[in-house]
């Protein structure tokens, strides 16, 4: 079987460890939490886009973050929920499937910090260069930034699974609920793999670093600002409008670090499995409510068109 398996590039998916009777309620629950996500950010970016009050760049910038969103659970969730419903041991998965998988996984890993970090600059230009904001903050910049966010992450992300695709491979058990770069490495059995672990490591400490770094300058500079302004109304503005991005930040950044510190722990590999499946969860649901609840303009718009909606109902 391990030969027939691994001629064919047929891999065999660990996924959740779920009991038959408790699979139908897995699958309900995952399924409502996969459709309330995408419907939240579908129609977040949807508002966006068609109301012409919310066409400003703090508002398409935040699109970024629901596009990533919606890819990091498309990419996981419709493959999981087909894996609940069936046996373990005929749960397969093509080499090829596995590694595209593995490559989106990561990109929503990344594009998640990078697309954060641009909006902490927009709230540091908005809120200690209010004057200059809108020669800044132009459409141009826009686009140079949502570029700039995803271009960083797609190569870096080509460049990881790059080096992992190219090692010889002995095993075919994918030890986790879905691909990622990781699970892809343990299927070697090469020894000399220092350029993958150092580059692995590598670019998450840059990322984080830089993640945190950026984040931790930003808030602290426009703390500053906050401290020495005597305008109250400002200032309450302003922490509103931060504590809604550091509140995404921490959840995004706390079910990133859960994961990976599972990952490097095989004795809590059951737990690892529901942290990386909730880190794909977790963040893109509560991302526009968080959003959504905190952000004045778009709480307004989205009640306003609920209740339209509800008067042409009638």
């Amino acid at each position: 079987m391990d030969n027939l398996t691994f001629t064919n590039n047929i891999l065999l998916m660990e996924g959740l460890k779920v009991t038959h009777q408790s699979s139908y309620p897995v699958f309900i629950l995952l399924l409502l939490i996969y459709v309330f996500t995408m419907g939240c950010n579908v129609g977040l970016i949807i508002l966006i886009s068609v109301d012409k009050n919310l066409n400003h760049p703090m508002h398409f910038l935040f699109c970024n973050l629901p596009l990533n969103d919606i890819l990091g659970t498309t990419v996981i969730m419709p493959r999981l929920l087909q894996d609940i419903l069936m046996e373990a041991s005929e749960r397969y998965m093509t080499y090829v499937e596995c590694v595209v998988q593995a490559y989106f996984v990561h990109t929503f890993a990344t594009v998640s910090h990078t697309v954060l970090i641009i909006m902490a600059f927009d709230r540091y230009v908005a809120i200690c260069n209010p004057l200059r904001y809108t020669a800044i903050m132009t459409n141009k910049m826009v686009v140079k930034l949502s570029a700039l966010a995803w271009g960083v992450s797609v190569p870096a992300v080509g460049i990881l699974i790059g080096l992992t695709v190219r090692l010889s491979r002995c095993r075919y058990k994918i030890e986790n609920p879905f691909c990622d770069n990781a699970s892809l490495f343990k299927l070697s059995c090469e020894n000399s793999v220092f350029i993958n672990n150092f580059f692995g490591i590598f670019s998450t400490v840059i990322m984080l670093t830089f993640s945190l770094g950026s984040v931790f300058i930003t808030y602290g500079k426009i703390a500053v600002v906050c401290k020495r302004s005597k305008n109250k109304a400002f200032n309450s503005k302003a922490i509103k409008t931060c504590g809604t991005h550091i509140a995404v930040y921490i959840i995004m950044f706390v079910s990133c670090a859960v994961m990976v510190f599972f990952h490097r722990s095989p004795q809590y590999s059951e737990n690892r499995k529901l942290a990386s499946i909730m880190f794909h969860l977790v963040p893109p649901g509560l991302n526009p409510l968080v959003y959504g609840v905190q952000t004045k303009e778009i709480r307004q718009r989205a009640v306003k068109l609920c209740c339209r909606n509800k008067v042409n109902v009638k």
